[in-house]
Parts: C-alpha cells; sequence; structure tokens
C-alpha cells in the first residue's frame, strides 16, 4: 500500500529544543569527560549531528548501520550489522544515539555488540521512544510518542521524507 506524510507530530521547534536539553543534561552528566556519540545511520544522522552541537563539551561521533527494517514499516525482528565504527571506544564513555526506540531490540543487539568492546560506560538516548512497545531501559529520551511511523527529521519510509524539518506521521494514501 502507498503511504503519505500526514500530521505533524512534533515540529521542527520543538525539536531544536528538546535536543538542546538533551545536550545540556549529557554535558552535566559527562561533565569532565569526552563522550563518544555512536549515531545508528541512517535514521539517527541529524539527530547525531544536532546532539553533537548541543552538547557544551567536546564530544566525538561515529557511526554503525544496522538494519532490521528492511522496506516495511514494521521491523522484521532480524537485526543485521551492515556498517561497524571507525574508531575504538575500549575504555571510553559511548552514547548510542538512536532515531526511534520501539521494541528495543536493535539497541539491545547494539549495546551487547558495543559492550564486548570495553568501553568506560554505554548509554542510549533515542529521540523517539514508543514506550508501548519497549522492552528496555532508554537513559535520554527526546519525545515519547504514540505506536505510530514517523517520517522526517532523518526518519525515512523506504528511502524517502528524511529531508522533512518537521517528524510527520506516515498515513496510507487517500484513494482516487
Amino acid at each position: 500500500m502507498d503511504r503519505r506524510v500526514g500530521r505533524i507530530l512534533i515540529s521542527r521547534d520543538e525539536i531544536a529544543a528538546r535536543v538542546s536539553e538533551l545536550g545540556e543534561a549529557i554535558g552535566r552528566d559527562y561533565a569532565g569527560r569526552a563522550p563518544v556519540l555512536v549515531g545508528v545511520l541512517k535514521g539517527a544522522v541529524v539527530f547525531t549531528a544536532d546532539l553533537l552541537r548541543a552538547i557544551p563539551m567536546p564530544a566525538a561521533m561515529d557511526f554503525m548501520a544496522v538494519s532490521s527494517y528492511g522496506s516495511g514499516i514494521r521491523s522484521s525482528g532480524v537485526v543485521r550489522l551492515t556498517a561497524d565504527l571507525s574508531l575504538s571506544i575500549e575504555g571510553r564513555d559511548v552514547i548510542i544515539v538512536e532515531d526511534v526506540i520501539d521494541s528495543g531490540r536493535t539497541i539491545s543487539y547494539l549495546r551487547r555488540n558495543l559492550a564486548t568492546r570495553h568501553p568506560r560506560s554505554l548509554a542510549l538516548c533515542g529521540l523517539l521512544d514508543k514506550v508501548s512497545r519497549r522492552e528496555m531501559d532508554v537513559d535520554y529520551v527526546g519525545f515519547v510518542i504514540p505506536d505510530e511511523f514517523v517520517v522526517g527529521y532523518g526518519l525515512d519510509y523506504d528511502g524517502r521524507h528524511r529531508e522533512l524539518p518537521d517528524l510527520a506521521v506516515l498515513e496510507p494514501a487517500v484513494p482516487a
């Protein structure tokens, strides 16, 4: 079924304000340290970049790519690592930065994977949290949202809509 961009769930101004608050919280929690933000490609690229700029101290950034969706709107449940970090995280404070925390299976996989690399600490920052589906704890949460598929601000549906500055609900297309 074809889908269309529907109502705006979270505006660009709301996103900017919340990212600033998250950066300040991380700055307080990691004072005197230089955390590594590990963004989960591709959906968390925009959020990771904005969050890095909002943290009031030096921080590093790297990316990993995992896949569990394919071209659908529900996770397949099978997680594949498709791109790995380019730097060592051993002895470093690591914050995984994810776009949407859904069931948490993908993040659980990433946490287990990164823990084997012996970071000093490992935390999770999610822009969007679908609490009704989540099976794990999140350290920093941008917004709690209902169980709806959203696009924009880096999030996509089948490769489309990442460029939208707001977060919008993806809805079924209206028949002609």
